[in-house]
């Protein structure tokens, strides 16, 4: 199943999908072969990251600068 985008940024694709078993609240994000997870804390206004895939630490960066 495709996940819901919620928001298109500077050509990055940010979605989740509220049904994946038992995993803590997160969201995606893609940007042609770039990809990543990040987990939500909403207790301490923190995100740590549960994944990337071909992303450098700038980008990596500006993802979480985008989803803060």
């Amino acid at each position: 199943m495709k996940m819901p985008a919620i928001i298109f940024y500077q050509g990055w694709r940010f979605s989740f999908f509220a049904n994946e078993g038992n995993e803590p609240i997160h969201i995606h994000a893609r940007k042609g072969d770039k990809q990543c997870k990040y987990w939500l804390h909403p207790e301490t206004f923190c995100v740590s990251e549960a994944y990337t895939r071909g992303m450098n630490t700038r980008d990596k960066r500006h993802v979480i600068k985008i989803i803060m």
